[in-house]
């Protein structure tokens, strides 16, 4: 009781808000209020081996399967998720996104033999700055409830790039194809890989450090990404 207490009075000067949607949560809800969690737009791509997201690598890189949790549209309750994450420091909600697609991850036959999570790293001054890797706290709630082990050492980025904002597809992929280098891959081979991202638009990102992770023998890699801006 008292602690419930507590807790209601700490609400009263720092109420706790759904970070999709802005409204008050209630007690039981955690980080997403029921309402974002049951109708936020999920694509269920990682049910469909041709989906929006795979083809966009066709033709560039063979990743054995591509899915993105949420559709991405400017203004979108996913857009001000993935801002929370990704600029108001609230990194847990990526790791709460993260168990969340990793129990559908587990249920989807194309995704059943990934045995290693990797995040998209960012260049360590960047990270620096920012505090953090959204990408990898979606990669720890994957990894946790798809029960896999997490590689935060083996893709490192040893280039900063600019932004990807406003760049043609050529120039991202400009930007990105020399950023990424390995370390120790040998531990990887033969694994079943799965890459993340926050937001898919171009790829270019994706496809830059994939193409690194492919020079590790007999490996396999999917991605897959808290949202993604195609349909």
């Amino acid at each position: 009781m008292l602690k419930d207490y507590f807790q209601d009075l700490i609400s009263l000067f720092y109420p706790r808000v759904c970070l999709a949607c802005g409204n008050t949560l209630y007690k039981n809800e955690h980080m997403l209020c029921f309402s974002c969690h049951y109708h936020l737009p999920k694509t269920n791509f990682h049910l469909q081996e041709d989906n929006a997201v795979a083809r966009q690598f066709w033709g560039k890189i063979n990743f054995s399967s591509a899915a993105s949790f949420y559709y991405f549209t400017k203004g979108s309750k996913v857009q001000h998720l993935v801002h929370q994450l990704k600029y108001k420091g609230n990194k847990e909600i990526g790791s709460h996104v993260g168990k969340l697609y990793g129990i559908e991850l587990k249920k989807s036959p194309l995704f059943s033999t990934i045995s290693v999570v990797i995040p998209v790293p960012l260049h360590p001054k960047k990270e620096a700055k920012r505090g953090y890797n959204q990408a990898e706290w979606f990669a720890i709630g994957l990894a946790e409830s798809m029960n896999i082990k997490l590689d935060i050492t083996t893709l490192l980025r040893v280039h900063a790039s600019e932004t990807q904002t406003r760049k043609t597809r050529f120039k991202r992929w400009e930007n990105v194809k020399e950023i990424f280098q390995l370390n120790d891959p040998e531990q990887l081979t033969g694994k079943h890989i799965l890459l993340v991202d926050d937001v898919i638009t171009t790829g270019s990102t994706l496809e830059a450090a994939g193409h690194e992770l492919m020079k590790i023998p007999d490996v396999k890699i999917s991605v897959a990404s808290i949202a993604c801006a195609v349909r």
